[in-house]
C-alpha cells in the first residue's frame, strides 16, 4: 500500500491511497464466506458454494463491494498511522479507481488537529477583584441564617408580602377542572416566586376564607404549557417572626455560644467564599489572555457539532426542564435567533480552541495524570452530577469516558502552569497568590471546554468506528 498528504487547510488533509490487489485477499476471502452464509444455490450445501459459482450467479461486482466495504477502515487507519494525522471525525471516502485483479485507489478527506504553537506566556497579567468582606455582607448573611430559623403563627388579618398562607387551589382549562388541578393544605410564603404567576397578587388582601380567581400559565401537569383559570382560596394565614439577634440566637442556629463568635465564623466563611470567587475569576481571565497569544485555527465540521450539541443540550435538557421551549427562552432572555446563534457560535469556537491549546501544553509541559488526581477529578464530578462516586465511576467506565476525564485532569493541570506563571493583581494592587488552587482551575477549564470534549468524543469514535 502506497499513500500520500495532501494539506488542503490548516485544519483538514487529503489522503490519497493505492492498494495492490493481493492485500485485498483477505477482505474477498471474507466476502465469499459471508456470501456464502446468506445465499442458497440448488446443488450445494450452505457454505460450501465454489467462488465461481458466487460470481456467476451474483455477480463479481458484490463480491468486490463487500470486500472494499471491509477493507477500507483497515487502510484508511494505516495511511493515517503512517502519516502521524491527529485526525478529527469521519472521513469523506471516494474510491477513484477499482480494477478487478489490478488495484484499488481511493481518497479520503478529513479534518485534522491544527498544529499549535505556544508562545511565552510568563508576561500574562490580570487583574481580579479584591477580597473584601464589608460590614453590609455579613449582615445580609446573618441575616438569611435568621430567616431559616424564622417560625410562624396564625393571625387574624389580611395577608401581606412575607406571610405564610395555606391555599387550597383549583385549576381549570377550557371549563373543565384538571385531575391533576386540584390540590389542599398548600403552604405557601407570599412573594417567593415558588407557586403560579399572578398568585401573589391573588392572595394579598385575603383573609381566612377569601377566595380569588386569576389566569396563569401551567407550569407541569397534564395541561403544561396552557393558560387555566386558578382558583384559590385562603384558609389560614401565618405571620413570619424572626428570632432576635442575641446568643440564644447564635446557639440556635450554630455551634458557637455567642452572637459575636457566629458573626466572626459568617466573615471567614465570606472571605472564602470570595477567595474562590477571585480565584476562578483570575483562571478565567489568564485564559482568556492566554488564548488571545495563540492563533488558533478551528475545524469547520467540529465547530457545526459542537454549535449543534450545545442547541440540542439547551433545547432537550435544560429548557426541558424548565418548562420551556427555545422561543420562549430568546422571548426571556430578550434575544433574537441571530444573536442567539452568534453567541453559541462564539461560546463553541472558545470551548474548541481553550481544548486544543491546553492540549497542546500538556503535550509541552509533559503533564501526566496519576490515580490519586484523577480519583479527585472523579469525586468532585460524581458531586456535582448528583451520583455516588461508585455509580460514576461505573458510568464512565460503562461508557468508555475515563480517557476523557484523564484529559480534563491534564487541561487543568496545563491552564495551572500557566496561572501560576502569570501575574494576578486585585484591584488594590496587590499580588494574589493561586499557587494552592488547581482544583478550581480544573473545574474552570471543565466549564469552558466540557461541551468541546463531547463532541470530539463522538467524532473520535466515528472515526474508530
Amino acid at each position: 500500500m502506497k499513500s500520500a498528504v495532501e494539506t488542503l487547510n490548516p485544519t483538514r488533509v487529503r489522503l490519497t491511497v493505492e492498494v495492490p490487489f493481493e492485500e485485498l485477499k483477505d477482505s474477498l476471502d471474507a466476502a465469499y464466506k459471508k456470501i456464502n452464509q446468506q445465499v442458497t444455490v440448488k446443488g450445494f450445501r450452505k457454505g460450501k458454494i465454489p467462488a465461481r459459482v458466487i460470481d456467476q450467479r451474483f455477480g463479481r461486482g458484490a463480491v468486490l463491494e463487500e470486500a472494499v466495504n471491509d477493507a477500507l477502515p483497515k487502510f484508511y487507519t494505516e495511511a493515517v498511522n503512517e502519516a502521524e494525522l491527529n485526525v478529527l471525525g469521519q472521513p469523506e471516502v471516494d474510491i477513484t479507481e477499482l480494477k478487478d485483479n489490478e488495484t484499488l485507489n481511493f481518497t479520503a478527506e478529513v479534518d485534522i488537529r491544527p498544529a499549535i504553537e505556544i508562545p511565552d506566556y510568563s508576561g500574562i497579567e490580570v487583574e481580579v477583584d479584591a477580597v473584601e468582606v464589608t460590614d453590609e455582607d455579613l449582615e445580609k448573611s446573618v441575616e438569611q441564617l435568621r430567616e431559616r430559623f424564622a417560625s410562624t403563627s396564625p393571625v387574624e388579618r389580611a395577608a401581606a408580602d412575607g406571610d405564610v398562607v395555606t391555599i387550597d387551589l383549583e385549576a381549570k382549562v377550557d371549563g373543565k377542572v384538571l385531575e391533576d388541578g386540584v390540590a389542599s393544605g398548600v403552604s405557601y410564603t407570599i412573594g417567593s416566586g415558588e407557586l403560579l404567576d399572578g398568585i401573589d397578587e391573588a392572595v394579598t388582601g385575603l383573609e381566612a376564607g377569601g377566595e380569588a380567581t386569576f389566569t396563569s400559565q401551567l407550569k407541569g401537569g397534564s395541561a403544561e404549557g396552557q393558560d387555566a383559570e386558578v382558583t384559590v382560596k385562603v384558609t389560614q394565614v401565618a405571620a413570619r417572626e424572626l428570632p432576635e439577634l442575641d446568643d440564644d440566637f447564635a446557639q440556635l442556629a450554630s455551634e458557637f455560644d455567642t452572637l459575636d463568635e457566629l458573626k466572626a465564623d459568617s466573615r471567614k466563611r465570606l472571605e472564602n467564599m470570595k477567595q474562590y470567587d477571585q480565584a476562578t475569576q483570575a483562571q478565567e481571565r489568564v485564559l482568556e489572555k492566554l488564548l488571545e497569544l495563540v492563533e488558533v485555527p478551528v475545524p469547520e465540521k467540529l465547530l457545526a457539532d459542537e454549535v449543534q450539541t450545545r442547541k440540542h443540550n439547551l433545547e432537550h435538557h435544560q429548557l426541558g426542564q424548565m418548562g420551556l421551549d427555545l422561543d420562549k427562552y430568546l422571548e426571556i432572555q430578550g434575544k433574537s435567533a441571530e444573536e442567539f446563534d452568534e453567541e453559541t457560535r462564539e461560546q463553541a469556537v472558545k470551548g474548541i480552541k481553550t481544548q486544543f491549546v491546553l492540549d497542546e501544553l500538556v503535550n509541552k509541559e509533559k503533564l501526566n495524570v496519576n490515580q490519586e488526581e484523577l480519583t479527585e477529578h472523579l469525586m468532585r464530578r460524581a458531586s456535582s452530577s448528583g451520583m455516588s462516586p461508585d455509580q460514576f465511576a461505573q458510568a464512565v467506565v460503562e461508557g468508555g469516558q475515563v480517557p476523557m476525564l484523564v484529559g480534563e485532569v491534564a487541561r487543568g493541570k496545563a491552564l495551572a502552569v500557566v496561572v501560576e506563571a502569570a501575574t494576578v493583581k486585585d484591584t488594590n494592587g496587590e499580588v494574589v497568590d493561586l499557587s494552592d488552587d488547581e482544583d478550581e482551575t480544573a473545574e474552570t477549564v471543565e466549564a469552558s471546554a466540557a461541551e468541546a470534549e463531547g463532541t470530539e468524543a463522538a467524532a473520535e469514535e466515528k472515526t474508530e468506528a
